[in-house]
């Protein structure tokens, strides 16, 4: 990412299999502040600061120095747009798009991401190229939508890239296109996007030669190192595929459970189904449908669906008075874990302004963090498919 002003917002980040995406927040025009002094920031922001305004509500969003608050977040990233900050109004405009700390309102959003635009954020073309994608508080006109992506792309933006070549792999709104898709992506993985190179690595990990196979496992190593929750997903299920794959032992075990903590529920089906075979965990039926609860609770309708045989032959067997408890648990530990997140990054240098890339897993309603997808990723499906996934 460059250091510009106007790259100085990534804009929404396709991360999770087939249909979510995750939010995209911007870069900092200073280094991150590692122990923010509330005080003195409250204080410049309530006098005007745009800087400030922009650190306290960057505070508000990740939880540092302060507890964790979206509408005060909202409230002061809307004064320092209001104010001119062309990555504030960026940052708003996916608020109303997304609905976080504010009433979701697509036709505002569109208009915060025109005056980001018109301010010179690049990036926020890629946002304003999402609404037309979707017809989200502008008309429905994905191929304008692919000339404002390219137009970013062309002038620095990684993600502007990533976007254009999902458009080409799903042939949405333009023809399907793989050169094309492979393409963009390999330059929006050059752009230093890293969910760019999580797409990338889908890609080449259906290529049957060893050297794009390898390939596609650096890469999603890199994204799963640099927070994306469904790179790490994944990663756990090549090494349970390739055991020699593993750097540490369990490895595949931590990165699922790291995964089911962010709000990734086909890794707490995958945990559940670890737990029930007897396979890199301990045989525990008690385990099995403690995760299998986590998932039912964590993915809705879809996830109760494809957990209900487990968990009604599990309860069976358990017993209702284990059963209650076990429930309590595992309603307890989501409610602990009640923010799942897609991509985790609070202690990058863009904390101080514009951190913490997250959003509700599974995503509801249309936003720019359901854009398009990705490749298809093994194993996502259905319970048959997350099955045969494992060894």
């Amino acid at each position: 990412m460059t250091g510009h002003r106007s790259e100085r917002a990534v804009s929404i980040v396709p991360l999770v299999i087939i249909t979510s995406m995750l939010i995209g927040i911007a870069q900092p025009r200073i280094a991150r502040a590692i122990d923010p002094d509330i005080p003195r920031i409250q204080a410049g922001a309530e006098r005007g600061s745009i800087q400030q305004q922009i650190e306290l509500a960057a505070a508000y969003l990740a939880g540092r120095g302060v507890p964790r608050d979206e509408k005060q977040a909202a409230y002061w990233y809307e004064k320092a747009a209001n104010a001119g900050d062309p990555g504030a109004q960026q940052q708003i405009g996916f608020f109303y798009q997304a609905g976080i700390g504010v009433e979701r309102d697509p036709t505002r959003a569109a208009q915060w991401f025109e005056r980001a635009v018109a301010g010179g954020m690049i990036s926020a073309k890629v946002n304003l190229g999402v609404a037309y994608v979707w017809g989200l508080g502008e008309r429905k006109d994905p191929v304008f939508a692919a000339r404002l992506f390219r137009d970013a792309a062309q002038k620095g933006s990684g993600m502007g890239a990533c976007y254009l070549g999902l458009m080409y792999y799903f042939g949405l709104g333009i023809p399907k296109d793989a050169s094309q898709a492979r393409h963009w992506l390999e330059l929006g993985a050059k752009l230093h996007s890293i969910p760019a190179k999580f797409d990338l690595a889908l890609m080449l990990s259906k290529e049957r030669d060893a050297t794009s196979r390898d390939r596609a496992l650096r890469l999603l190593r890199e994204s799963a190192a640099a927070g994306v929750v469904a790179a790490k997903h994944q990663l756990g299920l090549e090494i349970l595929h390739n055991p020699d794959l593993a750097r540490t032992p369990n490895e595949a075990v931590m990165l699922f459970e790291e995964a089911a903590s962010d709000g990734f529920w086909k890794s707490s089906v995958v945990l559940g189904i670890l737990s029930r075979d007897g396979l890199e965990l301990a045989k525990d039926k008690k385990a099995a449908y403690y995760h299998f609860r986590i998932a039912a609770l964590q993915g809705g309708e879809k996830a109760a669906t494809l957990t209900a045989n487990d968990l009604r032959t599990l309860s069976s067997e358990l017993g209702q008075t284990r059963i209650q408890v076990i429930d309590q648990e595992a309603a307890a530990w989501v409610q602990k874990h009640n923010r799942p997140l897609q991509f985790v990054s609070l202690r990058s240098e863009q904390a101080n302004m514009f951190p913490a890339y997250a959003l509700l897993y599974p995503a509801k309603d249309i936003h720019a963090g359901l854009l398009l997808g990705t490749p298809d990723a093994d194993g996502a499906d259905d319970m048959q498919d997350l099955g045969d996934a494992l060894p």
